[in-house]
């Protein structure tokens, strides 16, 4: 997730980080982006590594980049949005667009067998993996009680 293969590589991750670590920062603050970050790339790797076949001569192909936790704060600004709120239900909407999009051509390359970009191999299975990753995150966490509101409910 801390290496890239080029400076093109490493400045579209951070653009994407910018953006969508913000608007998932907005929801589940400093840390929610930190974890989501971390467990959505770590999904991406290990989807790579189990989903990506050894080359001909038995190695393992090395998987680069953040843009599986890229695609899981996607999937996380997102999620986080749909609630009974007309802003957070609208951002949810353009958003979603994007997202969809997004997605979809991922998937769509996937079963196509791949793309190269500048001469390096685009890991679909990464950028689906981290999306799936992030909604599952949200599902799982949403069941949490939420520590603030215990805090105040037991000042009562």
């Amino acid at each position: 997730m801390f290496c890239h293969g080029n400076l093109a590589h490493l400045s579209g991750n951070l653009f994407n980080l910018c953006v969508f670590g913000k608007m998932v920062e907005e929801t589940e603050g400093t840390l929610g982006v930190v974890f989501t970050f971390l467990v959505c790339g770590l999904g991406a790797a290990l989807a790579t590594f189990f989903l990506t076949p050894a080359t001909s001569n038995g190695h393992v192909t090395v998987s680069v980049g953040a843009s599986g936790a890229i695609f899981g704060l996607f999937a996380v600004s997102v999620v986080t949005r749909l609630r009974w709120n007309l802003k957070q239900l609208l951002e949810a909407a353009v958003l979603g667009q994007f997202v969809v999009r997004q997605v979809l051509e991922e998937a769509k390359n996937q079963v196509a067998g791949g793309l190269t970009v500048g001469g390096m191999a685009v890991s679909h299975a990464a950028h689906l993996a981290g999306a799936a990753v992030g909604v599952i995150l949200v599902l799982l966490l949403q069941h949490l009680p939420d520590p603030a509101a215990g805090a105040v409910g037991s000042s009562k």
